[in-house]
Parts: structure tokens; C-alpha cells; sequence
């Protein structure tokens, strides 16, 4: 057969489309199959974002039917295009350094569930709870309201520590005490104005600490220990607090 001039196997553009959609159906098959068993086995792990993989594995099956027919059906040959599709991705990596080394790490992160969200952390100095968990980051959000995005390079290469409920809601206040006071007394008289300043704000989960651990030439050095409810803001409580306490007879007139 000729067409415009080209003669044309009409058998043979007959067979190659056979083959071409015959290798699109198992492919089609196979990434049902797949991906249904994926799903079942990525819930049961709890694994953040986890259709991630999902869409890697259909990537790689629909790579594999297209290299099964891309020399009998279009003419090329499969290693060839291996070969140009490493050096470009070579390529291409070298010139995204930053954003591979987030993907890699991000993996490391959700694979071993290093944090999720939910979690209280505090990492390179910043203290918040964990929003969000993706392949180039991971979202923090303090307590005054700021957001923190880290990303997951950094996260990884940098200590980080998980909170305890103790930790997340305790604010410190520090005070001293003139010498030869009463210390149980003062401790007595700070918790009832903590619990006056800082009336339904303080998480009743803890009682309000009053530690002293050192003596000085003012007198005798303590912290108060506050512990307050999620949404409430340190300086607001210290404020509130100092307040309270500001002009009583057993402070020390400094630190």
C-alpha cells in the first residue's frame, strides 16, 4: 500500500499496534494488581503521604512496558534510551542538588517515622508542633502562631528532640528570695498567685512548680514552673505572672 508517496506494510503497522496495545492492557492489569496490594500494605503502615510510592511503582511499570515494545514497535533500541535517560538524569541531579538530597532524606524521615504529625519537637532551637511531613520539608508551628518550614536535609543532619507533655506546656519564670524568708510559705503564696493571674489558663494536667537551687549574696535563687494550656503564650503567662508577684515583701531586689 502507498500513501502520499511512502509505501506502507499494512500487516506490519497491523502487528506493531497489536503489540503496542497489547502491552498497554498488561500493563493497565499489572498496575491494578500492584497498586491494590500497595494500598492495603502502605495503610496498615501508617506511612505519611504514602502515595508516593504508589506513583513511583506505576512509573516504573509503565517504563518497563514501554521498553518491552519500543524496539519491535517503534524501532529503537532499549539500551540506547537507558543510556541517554542516565545522562540526563545525571544531569538533572547535578543541578538540583539540593531539592535530591531533600527527597532522600525525606524518605529516610518518613520511612522511619523520625517525626509525624502531631509530634512536639524542638530542632536547631525552634520548638513547635509538627503540621506536616513532605518529601522537601517538614512544618513546624510554635506556640506564638509562626511557622517554621525546615527542610528535611536539614532536619536530618540536625539533633532533634521529642517533647514530653511535661516540656511542651511549661514556661519558667525566674525568682529570688530575700535571705531568712520562709521558703515554704513563699512557695504557698506564688501558686495562689499564679492560679489567680493565670485563671483558666493553667493546664490542670500539672501543678505549678516552685524549685530553688541555689543560694546567692540577694538571697535565695528558684524558678517558677508553669504549665499552661496549648493555646496560650509563654510571654503572655510570664507577663501575667511577674505582674502578680511585682512589689512583695520576700523578692530580692536582684537576681
Amino acid at each position: 500500500m502507498e500513501l502520499f508517496g511512502v509505501q506502507l506494510d499494512v500487516g506490519s503497522l497491523l502487528g506493531k499496534a497489536l503489540m503496542l496495545a497489547v502491552a498497554v492492557v498488561v500493563a493497565l492489569v499489572v498496575q491494578r494488581v500492584v497498586v491494590r496490594l500497595m494500598r492495603r500494605a502502605l495503610d496498615a503502615s501508617s506511612l505519611p503521604s504514602a502515595s508516593i510510592f504508589i506513583n513511583i511503582v506505576r512509573a516504573l511499570i509503565w517504563a518497563l512496558a514501554l521498553l518491552s515494545v519500543v524496539e519491535p514497535v517503534f524501532g529503537f533500541k532499549p539500551d540506547a534510551i537507558i543510556t541517554g535517560l542516565g545522562v540526563v538524569s545525571l544531569a538533572v541531579s547535578l543541578g538540583m542538588q539540593d531539592t535530591v538530597s531533600n527527597l532522600v532524606s525525606g524518605i529516610s524521615i518518613m520511612m522511619g517515622k523520625v517525626v509525624q504529625p502531631g509530634d512536639q519537637v524542638t530542632v536547631g532551637g525552634v520548638t513547635g508542633e509538627v503540621t506536616d511531613v513532605t518529601w522537601r520539608s517538614t512544618t513546624v508551628r510554635t506556640r506564638s502562631g509562626a511557622v517554621q518550614v525546615i527542610p528535611n536535609s536539614v532536619l536530618s543532619s540536625t539533633a532533634l528532640t521529642h517533647e514530653t507533655d511535661w516540656t511542651v506546656g511549661c514556661c519558667r519564670v525566674p525568682v529570688a528570695v530575700v535571705p531568712g524568708a520562709d521558703l515554704d510559705a513563699v512557695a504557698t503564696e506564688i501558686r495562689e498567685a499564679v492560679a489567680r493571674a493565670l485563671a483558666g489558663r493553667l493546664d490542670p494536667a500539672f501543678e505549678t512548680g516552685v524549685v530553688f537551687s541555689a543560694l546567692t549574696a540577694y538571697g535565695t535563687q528558684g524558678e517558677i514552673q508553669i504549665h499552661v494550656l496549648p493555646d496560650v503564650v509563654f510571654s503572655a503567662a510570664q507577663d501575667a505572672v511577674v505582674r502578680a508577684l511585682s512589689g512583695a515583701d520576700w523578692l530580692a531586689s536582684a537576681l
